[in-house]
């Protein structure tokens, strides 16, 4: 009579461990497709290169709150643990473990992008790039010729062997890219566009166009970006640099003085300043100053049929233009010395 109660209490708690195991698995199966963001806005969640399955894990529990030990068991059970890519990822409203699993496995990086503006100069897009939490700062202790290394510009043509600087050597664009990319390909990516852009460009130069190369179509683009922000007159301000130059006259642009002073310029710029000799100063210097002013887009090659050689602001954006000197001096009476309309 004791042996069949004892088989019937055996046969009772094997019922209770398949019972138990039975809503373990089910529960995990729960947990598997269970919201882990239920924010309205994504959760961001950054893998370093090397980080190892258990310092994935742990990402994701301090992103979402889910468990590290048991998405790491997913991981491994699934197969996907080595699968698992570096990148900067999104956790969209919604997701579960399991599909930010295979986003992980997949590659899913989130995308980012930068725009830089034309007129900027190179300070002003390293100083956007330390600032922004998207890319990786590997440029940050690069000088302009480690720069100009970086981003494979020697290939440049026209640029100096021992170039001044890697100003204007990146188009104004909006560029998208994986988050957490390095800031030097970002750089190379700004940069590969206007060489490709620029090769177009002086394949396609008007024949008038006095300058002998790209690098210095470039630096050109850059004193007429600078001298006007109307684009209907920029033809006929490149039209005036390019008949400078075509007769060796200083070019005479303010900007150019400008950005020689760099730091020292405080907002006024003064006789004495316009007068101080520097590799920027077209006033006491003729021809093209040893670098672009800023970063631009490809434009000069096509300047406006005229002999202007002056030109001076209206003060509504727009300037007038002068063959000759007394034209230009009563202009500049009309304009600026009398403060006429």
């Amino acid at each position: 009579m004791v042996a069949p109660r004892s088989r019937r209490h055996k046969a009772r708690a094997r019922a209770f461990f398949v019972a138990v195991v039975a809503l373990l698995v089910l529960g995990g199966l729960a947990w598997v497709f269970t919201p882990i963001n239920d924010d309205p806005k994504p959760r961001r969640l950054d893998i370093a290169a090397g980080q190892g399955l258990r310092g994935v894990a742990a990402g994701v529990e301090q992103a979402t709150g889910a468990n590290a030990w048991a998405f790491a068991a997913l991981a491994k059970l699934s197969g996907n643990a080595p699968r698992l890519k570096a990148g900067s990822y999104d956790i969209e409203v919604g997701s579960s473990p399991w599909t930010l699993l295979r986003k992980l496995a997949r590659g899913e990086v989130a995308q980012a992008q930068i725009t830089i503006v034309e007129g900027w100069t190179l300070r002003q897009l390293r100083e956007l790039l330390a600032r922004s939490n998207d890319v990786l700062h590997d440029s940050a202790g690069l000088t302009d010729r480690e720069l100009i290394e970086a981003i494979g510009a020697r290939g440049l043509p026209g640029l100096p062997d021992a170039p001044a600087g890697a100003e204007g050597l990146f188009l104004p664009e909006t560029y998208r890219f994986p988050r957490m990319s390095g800031e030097v390909a970002v750089l190379r990516m700004a940069h590969e566009l206007l060489r490709k852009r620029l090769a177009e460009a002086w394949a396609a130069r008007a024949p008038e166009v006095v300058v002998g190369t790209p690098y210095e179509a470039l630096i050109l683009a850059s004193l007429v970006e600078k001298e006007t922000g109307l684009a209907a007159d920029r033809g006929r301000v490149a039209a005036v640099f390019n008949n400078r130059l075509r007769i060796g006259m200083p070019l005479q642009t303010d900007p150019s003085v400008i950005y020689g002073l760099g730091d020292a310029f405080d907002g006024n710029l003064r006789k004495r300043d316009l007068l101080a000799d520097t590799p920027y100063n077209s006033y006491t210097r003729a021809g093209l100053p040893p670098t672009p002013i800023a970063l631009v887009g490809v434009a000069a090659l096509h300047p406006d049929a005229t002999r202007a050689l002056y030109f001076v602001s209206r003060g509504d954006g727009s300037s007038a233009f002068s063959e000759t000197l007394e034209q230009h001096q009563r202009a500049v009476d009309r304009y600026l010395r009398r403060g006429k309309p």
